[in-house]
């Protein structure tokens, strides 16, 4: 699996990411999915930038509901995902993943990425320092519902 996007969208998510700190960012990437035999790969064709719905309620749903606030975790409301769906399939592409940032760790999926991943959907994860983006990745589930690396590949837009 590849995930393909611009060098603008790659600095957008970064400089959002940045903007963000201490908090996790997250946003939707829209786009198109290209099925070839036993291959995927995804194209972002536009950002959707969402505001970071973590809340008490938000984290009930997940397994430590407690212990996290929005610096450890990130919650899109339904209503931001429903407006993008929206928006997205009257330009004809989808929703073909999610993004957010790691403050202060690495730009690896955490339990609860995983816990609450849906497969079919690239993650990219930006890992900021001390308010400064480093790693960029992307991760897709396997079939045993385990991430696993996926390609970036960045192009100019043209």
């Amino acid at each position: 699996m590849a995930l393909h996007l611009t060098v603008d969208h790659f600095q957008a998510i970064r400089a959002y990411a940045e903007h963000t700190y201490p908090h996790e960012c997250c946003g939707l990437l829209l786009g198109m999915k290209r099925q070839t035999i036993g291959d995927i790969s995804h194209t972002v064709v536009e950002l959707w930038p969402t505001q970071n719905a973590w809340t008490v309620e938000a984290a009930a749903l997940t397994e430590s509901p407690h212990t996290f606030t929005s610096t450890r975790r990130y919650w899109i409301d339904p209503k931001d995902i429903l407006a993008a769906q929206r928006y997205a399939q009257h330009h004809q592409f989808d929703i073909i993943g999610i993004y957010h940032s790691h403050p202060d760790h690495p730009a690896v999926p955490s339990e609860c990425d995983r816990t609450l991943a849906w497969s079919g959907y690239s993650y990219v994860i930006v890992s900021v320092l001390r308010g400064s983006a480093q790693d960029l990745l992307s991760w897709s589930l396997d079939n045993y519902q385990q991430f696993q690396p996926e390609a970036v590949v960045l192009t100019d837009g043209d």
